[in-house]
């Protein structure tokens, strides 16, 4: 067998491996989807019985408080008036007292642990509503990816000579992917969603306190909340900012990048310097796209990566061209060292490529890195 044949016959049989995975992966979403929904109907129902529970609780309570109050009333008449009653007349209310007092403490605690389980019950009923939506959204997903690989994707093939690059590229492609929706994922799990979930357990905190401490403390308690909620706002506005800043759109590249670079400055608590020179103009959307995404992988790759303090960001547009400078004082690294996963930087290039632009990029340990990119405009 050829070395082309070869290479060949083991893109395939990479592709062939990357469509049963994805089916696999399909089966095994399916899988969570149906055992949350098991787990959602159990859980449900055990609800609606806790439910009951707690309502027959508090009738029962109900009617232990107005026994234990007529029987307050009985032993207060009989301390009034013991010489009227026997010793054992006594010692029997009293005792009545005591043992109804009892039961309504036992009733009442009951009652409380029996609002816990429900309290818990339904917070996690509404995680688990949560993750089948999810399921079945990425269910679809990957049903519409599964088709692109089974009908489109080997077409590739057909139009990469070097099996070597088309090996390469695909599954470079796939990585990014996955790790952009690993990004995304321990974002929201970190930011928004263990937000809202405080934000649920402190709203039925600001419900207790109003009936146990009054409405001063349940407002107190309520500002919290109010915090909590602006707090995870942020935090949503800023995913959807990195995924696309629709000000890019509506008001153009220059504002745009000001907006970015001036949050990236407050967030990170970095100092940024923005240089404009040449003329301020709207470029096709592809163009403004594009030195959006370079400008922000490049300042990412200085905050994250570099641990810089300082960052200097300058773009010119003379004429048919656009020059992008980005510039910091981080801890640097060795270009002809390939670090593993370095999608950023690869993404840049094949960026900057198709674009038919130029890139360099010069750094070394401890002296910062000094971002250069060169793009035609004209096209």
């Amino acid at each position: 067998m050829s070395d082309k044949k070869f290479r060949d016959f083991a893109l395939d049989h990479i592709i062939e491996e990357m469509i049963d995975t994805v089916s696999n992966s399909k089966d095994e979403i399916f899988d969570i989807g149906e055992d949350s929904r098991h787990e959602f109907e159990k859980l449900n129902q055990e609800l609606l019985e806790t439910k009951e529970e707690v309502l027959s609780l508090i009738n029962e309570g109900d009617l232990l408080e107005r026994k234990v109050r007529l029987s307050r009333v009985r032993l207060s008449e009989v301390s009034k008036q013991f010489q009227k009653y026997s010793e054992e007349e006594i010692r029997k209310v009293y005792e009545q007292t005591h043992s109804l007092q009892m039961d309504l403490s036992m009733n009442r605690e009951k009652e409380k642990q029996l609002r816990a389980r429900r309290d818990d019950l339904e917070f996690r009923l509404r995680n688990l509503d949560e993750t089948i939506d999810r399921a079945e959204a990425l269910g679809g997903k990957i049903s519409v990816v599964l088709n692109y690989l089974k009908e489109d994707f080997k077409q590739v093939s057909n139009v990469l000579e070097d099996a070597k690059e088309k090996q390469k590229f695909g599954l470079q492609i796939i990585e990014a992917q996955e790790e952009e929706r690993r990004r995304l994922s321990r974002e929201i799990h970190d930011g928004p969603a263990q937000m809202l979930a405080n934000v649920m357990l402190r709203s039925d905190l600001v419900d207790r306190t109003y009936r146990e401490r009054g409405i001063d403390e349940a407002l107190s308690e309520m500002k919290s909340v109010r915090k909590m909620v602006r707090s995870a706002l942020y935090e949503v506005r800023r995913i959807i900012y990195d995924l696309r800043p629709m000000a890019l759109d509506d008001l153009g590249l220059i504002p745009t990048l000001k907006k970015y670079l001036a949050t990236i400055e407050d967030y990170n608590n970095i100092e940024i310097q923005y240089t404009s020179l040449g003329e301020e103009r709207r470029l096709e959307p592809k163009y403004e796209v594009a030195l959006f995404r370079l400008i922000q992988e490049a300042v990412q790759n200085a905050v994250k990566h570099a641990e810089a303090t300082f960052i200097h960001v300058k773009m010119e547009m003379r004429g048919e061209t656009a020059t992008i400078l980005v510039k910091d004082d981080g801890k640097g690294f060795d270009p002809n060292k390939t670090k593993k996963n370095s999608f950023g930087i690869v993404g840049m290039k094949e960026r900057v490529e198709m674009l038919e632009g130029e890139l360099s990029i010069e750094s070394g340990i401890k002296e910062g890195t000094k971002v250069t990119i060169h793009l035609p405009i004209n096209r």
